[in-house]
């Protein structure tokens, strides 16, 4: 696993051992970031980050900043933070996801762009996106993307973001792309 291209190019990063994780292949990474093109930028709020790949690639990309959340693995996105020297641009949040949501939530904390890369088959994928939806953690025209399993059908629709699109990487992995139009920002609503 590493970074793609920008300013940690080819950079490998630490992944946890022992684990049960799952860290989005390299060739569905580049997939990815081959349709956001240049629209990478702004504060980018990476959950269930696991190494922190995604977050890492988009501050690499170019982004300003990046909030990772992820209960087990806080102590590798720090690490590849560092290997990556992009740490100054970084923080780091352990614990439940749906708690550090909620307490940038009450912080004021708006973001650009959304990684969630929850485990499959346990219905967090759609909990994420209800809950972005009624947060006032979307900036407007937010992009959030959602990485869930091949063989789970399509993510129900939600009220206020509007599916972009829908791609499937082989049996195992789908990405949904979802879009917070200006006009669906929670203080013009």
């Amino acid at each position: 696993m590493r970074i793609i291209t920008g300013t940690a190019k080819g950079c490998n990063l630490k992944t946890p051992k022992g684990m049960n994780t799952r860290p989005t292949s390299d060739r569905v990474k580049e997939s990815l970031f081959s349709i956001l093109g240049s629209d990478v930028g702004g504060s980018v709020l990476d959950l269930f980050a696991g190494t922190g790949a995604l977050g890492l690639e988009a501050l690499s990309r170019g982004a300003d900043s990046c909030v990772f959340v992820d209960q087990a693995t806080a102590d590798i996105i720090r690490f590849n933070a560092e290997r990556t020297h992009l740490s100054d641009r970084c923080t780091v949040l352990g614990g439940d996801v749906f708690s550090q949501l909620k307490r940038l939530d009450g912080q004021g904390r708006r973001f650009d762009m959304v990684f969630c890369d929850p485990p499959y088959h346990h219905g967090l994928a759609h909990r994420v996106l209800e809950y972005l939806e009624n947060s006032g953690l979307l900036a407007p025209d937010a992009l959030v993307i959602v990485e869930y399993g091949g063989d789970e059908e399509e993510l129900p629709p939600t009220v206020r973001l509007r599916p972009v699109k829908d791609q499937r990487y082989g049996r195992t992995t789908r990405i949904g792309f979802y879009h917070l139009p200006p006009s669906e920002d929670r203080e013009d609503a």
